[in-house]
Formats: C-alpha cells, structure tokens, sequence
C-alpha cells in the first residue's frame, strides 16, 4: 500500500455511512411541517370565522391558489438547488416571475367598492403590520428545516440556495396564515404578504450562506 492510499485510508476509516438524499422525502418534511401548522392553527381556533362562506369566492381562489402554486414552485426551487448540477439561477427567474404574475392577478378580483376606497383605508398598516408578523413567526420553523436540508446537501451556489429556502419557507407560512387572515383587498394581500415574504428571503439569504463559509 502506498503512501497516499495509507493517508486515504486512514481519514476515511472512521467516516460513518451517509444517508442517500430523496428529494420526495425532503418535501414531504416540508409539507408535513406545514400541515402540522395548520392543524395546530384550526386547533386553537384562529380560523377566520366566515371561511365556509368565502372560500369558493374568487378573492380566495387567487388568494389560496396563487400562494398555493408559489410554494409548491419554490419549494420544488429551494431543494433542486441543493444538488450541486442544479441551475438555480434560472429556476429563481422562474420563481420571482411567477410572484410577479400572480399578484398582478389581484386586479381581476379588486371589486369596485374596494378599488374606490381610500388607500389608507385599504392598506390598514397597523393590522398590515400585524399580518406581516405572522407570516414571519409562521415561516421560521419551515426555514429551518429547509436549511437543515440545505447543510446536509451540497449546494454549489449556497446564497442562491439560501434565497430560494427563504422563498419557500415563506410562501409556506404564507399559504398556512390564509385560513386565519381577515383581509378580503388584493392590494393589502399584495403589500403585507409581499412584505413579510422578502423579510424572511432576505433573512435567509444573510444568514444562511454564513454556515458555508471555509
């Protein structure tokens, strides 16, 4: 045995096995934490009071849906980009592209009485500040667990990874805080929730890539 594979050999010999990565396992840890939410939400009864009359209204059909399709996309982004051969850049493209969509979506299901309200009024900042919040407090826990993924892959590109896990995990929490929010105006939806969704991205992306650094 030569010099080198004795060197091998030796940093090699206690290494234990590592568990093969299954991206199917890996969503399905982020949808059950998400559902573990919501059920502890509609357990300690924080559903919005009038829900069975409006979720078939199309507000909640773009509401629920459009964050629906964003976290399924996102997610599906956040743990691609964990395999080094990901293109994650594109595939964030995609994703932001989408949000871009389908809060430009929200005009079609604006009522004119809303749409002629003041924009104080419709923008409410005091209970808009509350719901960003919520989304924030929602988010962390799926942040977390996307990036305990995140460290036990190898993502190639980890601030573009980190962005992405940001994204996803506050989609999800997003999504989860629909059954309880009172709000009916596309334009407030568009504000709060835009703005707690970028706090936790932008969270994500600085504090994560930190724990890739040599």
């Amino acid at each position: 045995m030569t010099s080198t594979d004795a060197l091998i050999h030796g940093l090699s010999a206690d290494l234990a096995p590592v568990r093969r990565r299954s991206v199917r396992r890996e969503l399905a840890a982020v949808v059950g934490l998400a559902a573990a939410e919501l059920a502890l939400i509609l357990m300690a009864g924080a559903m919005r009071p009038d829900m069975g009359s409006v979720i078939l209204s199309p507000f909640m059909a773009w509401k629920i849906g459009g964050l629906a399709l964003l976290a399924g996309v996102s997610g599906a982004v956040a743990i691609r980009s964990f395999a080094p051969p990901a293109a994650s850049r594109r595939d964030l493209m995609f994703a932001f592209a989408l949000a871009v969509l389908v809060m430009a979506a929200g005009v079609f299901v604006t009522s004119a009485a809303e749409s002629g309200e003041p924009l104080l009024e419709r923008l409410s900042p005091a209970r808009g500040l509350r719901c960003a919040v919520a989304i924030v407090v929602l988010s962390l826990p799926l942040m977390s667990l996307l990036a305990l993924l995140m460290r036990r892959a190898a993502p190639v590109h980890p601030k573009r990874s980190a962005l992405a896990t940001g994204l996803a995990a506050a989609t999800c929490g997003a999504l989860v805080f629909t059954v309880c929010c009172p709000a009916n105006d596309p334009l407030y939806i568009v504000v709060w929730y835009s703005a707690g969704i970028a706090a936790v991205a932008a969270t994500a992306r600085w504090l994560l890539p930190r724990r890739f650094r040599l």
